[in-house]
């Protein structure tokens, strides 16, 4: 697959509480099954930051897709879905917004 366009995503996962651990043991995984699965581009490096909201805990994870594809590719991959399900049980609500990078104009 080569690296046509990166797509970077701010993934914010709003955890249910007392859930943590268990969802930081999944996001461990995260990034290398998608760097194994030649999913994500080989230069970015995740980012990861950790919080609190009024509901409870909040995780934020972003990286660059390798290109369009590859969110929809991740959809079909029987190792992806094996994290993204159970994450899914773990959170109350996640937000997936695709950005780019920009420089503001005065």
């Amino acid at each position: 697959m080569a690296a046509t366009n990166p797509q970077w995503v701010i993934c914010t996962y709003q955890v249910k509480k007392g859930r943590q651990r268990a969802f930081e043991a999944l996001l461990a995984r995260h990034w290398k099954t998608l760097k194994r699965l030649k999913l994500v581009h080989a230069k970015s490096r995740p980012q990861y930051f950790r919080g609190q909201d009024p509901k409870g805990p909040v995780f934020v994870e972003i990286f660059a897709w390798l290109n369009e594809k590859s969110p929809d590719l991740a959809h079909h991959s029987p190792e992806v879905m094996a994290i993204w399900e159970p994450m899914m049980k773990l959170c109350r609500d996640m937000r997936f917004p695709h950005v780019e990078r920009f420089i503001p104009k005065a």
